[in-house]
């Protein structure tokens, strides 16, 4: 009589990829890059975020150069800094702002991460992101909660609706402190921003603080963006594994 034998639960892949198997697919998502960080000894980002769709030759073809500048700029700073302390570029991995941000860190000689996401048209990984860097992401939640474990900083270009998912999301968590350090918040290009989403309205509103307002800045220039992250960003020793939000929470509430 033969005997059938039933491979283990980890390795069934019809199991994996049903709906009863998503909560793994979703803790991988958590694990897989938090084992690839600590390998790589990753503990502090500098996150740009930008349109997926800009080139150099559009008609806002300069944020694509302003971003490859400015992220070689940083990357070729980082580099001077002592002990384990690098700030690491860091993008969604795809084209336009992002793909500007990979190129300037390579430029420099630097490494860079793109966290990628599978979309239908255009979310593809660029070539300049550093190959034990490169993440791809099915869950936008866990993309982006990646984007906001390791941020020390983050560099919102033009964009569309995901830059401003994006930059809400942290501008959310930086203002309710969820996120338990400061975060320098840089709006590039002050024209483009403050046509898009009056964010002063929201205080004669009575929706957000006066003081909310001071979450984030304005630059429309690399050097200001370079002055303000220089003097911000902390140069501390390093954390030795990825810097990791912690919640405020009352005695009473469960951590």
């Amino acid at each position: 009589m033969t005997k059938s034998f039933q491979s283990p639960a980890y390795h069934n892949d019809a199991f994996l990829d049903s709906d009863d198997g998503r909560p793994l697919r979703i803790l991988a998502e958590y694990l897989e890059p938090l084992h690839r960080l600590r390998h790589e000894r990753v503990h502090d980002t500098i996150v740009f975020f930008g349109s997926a769709r800009l080139r150099p030759e559009d008609e806002l073809g300069r944020y694509y150069d302003d971003a490859r500048e400015l992220a070689r700029e940083l990357t070729l700073w980082s580099q001077t800094l002592h002990g384990d302390r690098r700030f690491v570029i860091c993008s969604g991995g795809g084209g336009g702002i992002m793909e500007a941000a990979n190129r300037g860190a390579a430029d420099a000689g630097g490494r860079t991460i793109g966290f990628n996401i599978g979309l239908p048209h255009e979310q593809r990984p660029n070539p300049y992101i550093t190959p034990s860097l490169l993440f791809e992401f099915h869950y936008f939640f866990m993309r982006k909660l990646w984007f906001s474990h390791l941020a020390r900083a983050l560099v919102v270009f033009p964009g569309g609706f995901g830059t401003l998912d994006e930059f809400t999301e942290i501008l959310t968590l930086a203002q309710t402190r969820k996120i338990d350090r400061d975060i320098t918040i840089l709006l590039y290009g002050s024209s483009y921003w403050k046509e898009i989403i009056n964010l002063e309205a929201l205080v004669r509103h009575g929706m957000i603080n006066s003081k909310d307002l001071n979450l984030f800045q304005y630059v429309d220039d690399v050097q200001s963006a370079l002055d303000v992250l220089k003097c911000t960003l902390p140069l501390g020793t390093a954390a030795t594994s990825p810097a990791f939000a912690k919640c405020r929470v009352s005695s009473k509430e469960p951590a």
